[in-house]
């Protein structure tokens, strides 16, 4: 499956892809438990998405690598469409990045990262790559 074909609510996801920027790791503290939370940007041919990593996660990824995500689901947090392993699901490393991108925009060192977004035009759903360099400080599990 390719990232731009990921949509919201979506279960079973599995694709490959390259980590082009990983965000510090937060500790949060939801429903009295402490938990540590991290978002990465992955990228493949179609486009971008972020990673929400949860605990142990956040110390397996890092920028330069090619994950294989297996049985992961996407859920739209403040209108941006985030892809997490979840309970069921799955989090390797498979080796180094693979890809290079034309419009590489990681490199272009104003920290914001692409993702895409979907919106819901009349009875249509369209995706658009858009920035976002809101702080994801209040992201949640699902």
């Amino acid at each position: 499956m390719k990232l731009s074909e990921i949509k919201n609510n979506q279960g079973s996801i599995n694709v490959e892809a390259d980590v082009v920027d990983v965000s510090g790791i937060r500790e949060i503290n939801k429903y009295g438990k402490n938990l540590k939370v991290a978002t990465a940007v992955l990228r493949d041919e179609s486009g971008k998405i972020k990673l929400t990593l949860w605990n142990e996660e956040t110390g397996k990824v890092k920028t330069g690598d090619r994950v294989k995500i297996t049985n992961g689901y996407a859920k739209a947090f403040q209108d941006d469409l985030q892809l997490t392993a979840g309970k069921f699901g799955k989090i390797e490393v498979t080796g180094k990045a693979t890809g290079t991108y034309s419009d590489d925009s990681s490199s272009s060192g104003d920290g914001a990262a692409p993702s895409i977004k979907q919106e819901k035009v009349g009875s249509e759903e369209k995706k658009t790559n858009s920035f976002d360099d809101e702080d994801d400080s209040d992201d949640e599990e699902w």
